[in-house]
């Protein structure tokens, strides 16, 4: 389908910003950002309960946020949610993190833990978030109990570059602890260090898409690289999921957007899960660019019903979440 008209209207603000970074760092371009990013009438998210937490980590403490639904509960299900930013952008406060971990907490039930891990900028590179999105996610099954969380009911998940972090987290505690989690969530993620040629019609739909919110082969270098400190060869399968052995993994959801250049890395990656006998499901979202949890859902069915599906995975079972008409 076509970019969704709520999307669609706001494409004329990027212009002449030719990165993130540059637009974050000028008040003007700033403000057009911010105008793109908001849906003008977006609801306030659920006023759930979020309170500060720390796991500690091979380089120190790792900041946490933890969202807990109405009611208490010693049984609840839980959900440990990574952002994006391409590895070294993004924070606690950001849509992506604090109004998903709202919208799937209350739905779903479930407590919501949103990991804080280091960016790689100031010399920080892999495995350093790699380890901080590690150690959360065991702080979280470690302290079950005192969460009010069933330890079998722990789902791990993140968007993007966060969504690569969960991943790899995920691969580490199989490997490392015998351990996997219930569900792995992901949303418009890559999972390789050189993202796989994109099939003709995806191809064909990303011409539409601005530059700015493309991530074309020389993009996606500069933020491998960035991230691994060095060249795509030092990736091993923690780094980049998609060169590892992936037998034994829990099952999978991925959601894509349908207008993703990263697309492709998802899809090649869905392929291998269920070559590896993992139980995969893949969702197009349709209309939607990358990063649309970024965006918070006005009347934008597409990111109702994935937000609605996102917690009946947490929650294990169909969850009454109302869907934009």
């Amino acid at each position: 389908m076509p970019i969704h008209p709520a999307i669609a209207a706001n494409l004329h603000l990027l212009e002449g910003i030719e990165s993130f970074e540059q637009g974050l760092a000028d008040p003007e371009q700033r403000a057009r950002l911010d105008a793109f990013l908001s849906i003008e009438g977006a609801p306030p998210p659920p006023a759930v309960a979020a309170r500060p937490a720390s796991a500690p980590g091979p380089h120190g403490d790792v900041p946490v946020r933890v969202y807990e639904p109405d009611g208490g509960g010693t049984d609840r299900p839980c959900l440990v949610w990574l952002h994006g930013g391409a590895f070294r952008m993004g924070d606690l406060d950001m849509p992506e993190a604090d109004w998903t971990a709202r919208q799937v907490c209350e739905p779903a039930g479930a407590v919501v833990v949103s990991v804080d891990y280091r960016l790689c900028a100031g010399g920080v590179t892999y495995p350093v978030p790699h380890d901080d999105a590690v150690a959360a996610v065991r702080w979280v099954r470690d302290s079950a109990a005192v969460l009010g969380v069933d330890p079998a009911r722990i789902s791990v998940g993140g968007a993007s570059a966060g969504g690569n972090l969960a991943t790899g987290a995920v691969l580490r505690l199989r490997d490392d602890d015998g351990w996997v989690p219930a569900a792995l969530v992901l949303a418009y993620t890559t999972l390789h260090a050189v993202v796989p040629a994109p099939s003709a019609a995806l191809a064909a739909l990303m011409t539409e898409v601005p530059r700015l919110l493309r991530f074309l082969p020389e993009d996606r270098a500069s933020i491998t690289h960035n991230y691994l400190g060095g060249p795509e060869s030092r990736a091993d399968g923690y780094a980049m999921p998609a060169n590892a052995v992936l037998d034994g993994l829990c099952p999978v959801l991925l959601l894509n957007s349908e207008y993703d250049d990263l697309r492709a890395s998802a899809e090649a990656f869905t392929a291998a899960l269920a070559l590896a006998g993992v139980d995969v499901r893949q969702v197009l979202v349709p209309g939607m660019l990358h990063g649309f949890l970024s965006t918070p859902a006005a009347d934008v069915e597409p990111v109702d019903r994935a937000l609605a599906l996102v917690a009946e995975v947490v929650a294990g079972q169909p969850v009454a979440v109302p869907v934009s008409a």
